[in-house]
């Protein structure tokens, strides 16, 4: 639901994305402007089951207080799981003192904080582990894989398993491929085109050829690539550069669906 980075885009929403897995919504991320894209993607406000917030940098969460509301003024009443970095118990926390005092529902925040992937959040079909990634604050990956019943395992003993990882915003480090390995479906922060990797680097971002390495050393079956600087002009260039590495690469635009 969103694409762009810091600056503002006129065209691009700043990070967000929805993950549907057995009839129920998952939010990474919630950048300015959530609330109207989820509303044009037809996503349910009160459906979601829990949000994963990567780090506490505006493009990633100023989004969350409408979202919030909305869902409080939308009738929800069922408990809202949080999961990001320890700093944003403080945000959620002024929101309450301020702004949810009234709500329907619990907000129950779980401060991550781990070294390597750690287990964070079991549904009924899906389950899903944080991992650290490498930027200037304290800033987590996601991963996100399907529960397959014995039933349904003995049924269909060719099945694999669907799989999703989330990267944003990190510099390249040599335990991602690692973390991510052999995911069906890897997002991986394209920030930079490949002429611009000294900013990259000075900024804790990733370039176009930096998410294609980790695609390729993951064995990943696809990525997509998001969280586009402000200063490219020319979209095809910078996936022709992924794609010289790793072809089944997609460059995501807003709104865009993947069925993972």
């Amino acid at each position: 639901m969103g694409t762009a980075s810091a600056m503002p885009i006129s065209d691009r929403n700043p990070s967000a994305q929805m993950l549907t897995a057995g009839g129920r919504l998952f939010l990474i991320d919630c950048g300015e402007g959530t609330q109207q894209q989820m509303r044009r993607c037809h996503f349910s406000f009160v459906k979601v089951e829990a949000i994963f917030i990567s780090h506490i940098h505006g493009d990633h969460i100023f989004g969350l207080f409408g979202l919030l509301n909305s869902m409080a003024m939308y009738g929800r009443s069922a408990d809202l799981h949080i999961y990001g970095p320890q700093a944003l118990g403080g945000v959620l926390n002024f929101y309450r003192s301020y702004f949810g005092s009234d709500d329907n529902f619990q907000i129950a925040f779980h401060p991550l904080s781990c070294k390597s992937p750690e287990l964070v959040h079991v549904s009924k079909c899906i389950q899903v582990s944080a991992f650290p990634l490498n930027h200037k604050i304290e800033c987590y990956g996601f991963r996100f894989d399907e529960i397959v019943t014995p039933r349904h395992a003995e049924a269909n003993p060719d099945y694999r398993p669907k799989s999703y990882a989330y990267c944003s915003d990190t510099a390249p480090f040599p335990e991602l491929a690692q973390w991510v390995a052999g995911v069906t479906c890897l997002y991986h922060e394209a920030t930079y085109p490949e002429e611009m990797a000294d900013k990259a680097l000075f900024r804790y971002h990733s370039t176009s050829v930096d998410a294609a390495r980790c695609a390729l050393q993951a064995g990943a079956q696809r990525l997509i690539i998001g969280h586009y600087s402000s200063r490219i002009t020319d979209m095809d260039a910078l996936l022709a550069e992924c794609q010289a590495v790793f072809p089944s690469t997609v460059a995501a635009d807003d709104c865009d669906t993947f069925d993972i």
